[in-house]
């Protein structure tokens, strides 16, 4: 007999109307914890480094909970099995963005771990993003104050560009001329 999974699109996940945070990845439904105080810490420091960098530009900067409907091209949003809550996720083409948050792959996607969801990010999320083709990826671990840096190769794979903890300055290799404090990301 063989383990049956049930897999959900996105038209089934604008359906359910409770409090519960979740996301979708392969059909499979992730619960999202809260998250703590030193996970909206460091969010909120890195969306403002971000969003004061983007002043001017087409780019945006948008933080969790925020969907984003991994489509490919021609692709129905409806019939996504991926929706996703980055918790800082960027995107340089406005015909993605909706008032439902974002249809299709955000140029740059930044995690920041908490326990309950360590394995979704280095692993899942890190094949999804790769597989859907987002340029960067970043993983910040705040308990080691760390950040992993991947970058899509000409082989559409990622590779780690960078693993920094306790640098000057992280550069990310999509916009080489943002500068981002190290200390600064991590203040408290």
């Amino acid at each position: 007999m063989t383990n049956q999974i049930n897999r959900f699109t996105y038209s089934d996940y604008i359906t359910w109307e409770d409090e519960i945070r979740r996301q979708l990845i392969d059909g499979v439904v992730y619960e999202m914890n809260t998250t703590n105080r030193r996970h909206q810490e460091i969010v909120g420091n890195l969306s403002c480094i971000i969003k004061n960098y983007l002043k001017g530009k087409s780019c945006r900067v948008y933080q969790a909970p925020f969907d984003v409907r991994l489509v490919r091209e021609g692709e129905e949003d409806l019939h996504t099995l991926n929706v996703v809550q980055p918790d800082v996720s960027v995107f340089c083409n406005p015909a993605m963005l909706d008032d439902k948050g974002a249809k299709g792959v955000p140029d740059w996607a930044i995690e920041i771990l908490s326990p309950s969801n360590e394995e979704v990010d280095k692993v899942r999320k890190l094949l999804l993003y790769q597989s859907y083709g987002v340029k960067e990826y970043w993983i910040i671990d705040p308990e080691k104050s760390e950040v992993k840096i991947f970058k899509l190769n000409s082989k559409n794979q990622y590779e780690l560009q960078s693993e920094i903890n306790n640098a000057d300055v992280l550069i990310p290799t999509f916009f080489n001329d943002l500068k981002i404090d190290f200390n600064e990301l991590f203040e408290q």
